[in-house]
């Protein structure tokens, strides 16, 4: 079983992670939810279909008894396995350092917080602007108050500390693994006056050089690309969850688990990967954009 960086992960994580198992679990014994049920009602409780269905699909908490009761049935014997997972039972509702910065976001944004601090790594499009992990605090400030003109100054200020604070999984001692398409038009797009463009420029640059960042620019010339679609994003969480694809909208944050689409996602982020520049060229037409900035 995986071992935990207790600073990192976080309530929403273990409750992934441990839904996640369980579904494992069962499917390893070749149970179907219905004969799932029927051992587990011979060991006693109140079970149904749609209680373990619900369970692992994050719709249902689970108490630590019922946690116990569904690794006898599934034949776990091993104490560390058992002790693993009860752990994550057990701690499902401690509360991560991203609490007190959430009331400083939007509201559909706050599942997202939820899952960042455990990320191992991310693969992310952007065909907008500069995706909030490498922003500098002027960049974002002109896009918070851009966006929301009756914003008051305070609370701006708040969400500009909330999004800086949020670039610590770059910089912790395991650092996040990160590689982000960048449609090319980002690169010119008027954010804030041209010396805050030119300072989020720089810092792409600097970003491009980190070991555990990959930048790559898709250029005008890729033409129609699966970008045309929109962002999105997939993000690695601790084992045993798989890839999950992430996207936003005017209809709020989403995410995407179904298996299918999210193969769908990582055959998109393939194509893109090969139609955008090079890490290499990527980086000099960043500098080139940072020369040109009137």
């Amino acid at each position: 079983m995986p071992e935990e960086n207790e600073w990192v992960v976080t309530a929403t994580v273990r409750r992934w992670q441990l839904t996640e198992t369980l579904r494992q679990l069962r499917e390893q014994r070749g149970w179907t939810l219905e004969q799932t049920v029927e051992q587990l009602r011979a060991i006693g409780g109140k079970w149904s279909t749609s209680k373990v269905s619900r369970i692992e699909k994050r719709e249902h908490g689970v108490k630590s008894y019922d946690v116990e009761r569904l690794l006898d049935v599934y034949g776990v014997t091993d104490e560390n396995t058992r002790e693993w997972v009860l752990g994550l039972s057990e701690r499902a509702g401690e509360r991560g350092y991203w609490i007190p910065i959430r009331k400083d976001l939007p509201e559909d944004f706050h599942e997202l917080l939820n899952v960042e601090a455990a990320l191992l790594a991310v693969r992310q499009l952007e065909t907008i602007v500069v995706p909030g992990l490498l922003q500098t605090p002027d960049y974002t400030r002109a896009l918070v108050t851009g966006a929301n003109p009756g914003l008051g100054f305070e609370v701006a200020e708040r969400r500009v500390l909330a999004r800086m604070a949020r670039q610590r999984v770059l910089n912790r001692p395991d650092p996040l693994r990160y590689h982000v398409i960048l449609d090319e038009t980002i690169l010119t797009r008027p954010v804030g006056t041209p010396s805050v463009l030119r300072g989020q420029l720089a810092r792409l640059v600097d970003a491009a050089e980190s070991e555990h960042i990959t930048v790559q620019v898709l250029p005008r010339s890729a033409g129609v690309t699966p970008a045309v679609d929109g962002s999105f994003s997939i993000l690695t969480l601790p084992d045993p969850i798989p890839d999950v694809g992430y996207a936003e909208g005017q209809g709020g944050a989403m995410y995407i688990e179904d298996r299918g689409h999210v193969r769908e996602l990582l055959q998109r982020w393939g194509i893109l990967t090969g139609r955008a520049l090079s890490p290499a060229k990527s980086l000099d037409a960043i500098r080139a954009a940072g020369e040109t900035v009137g």
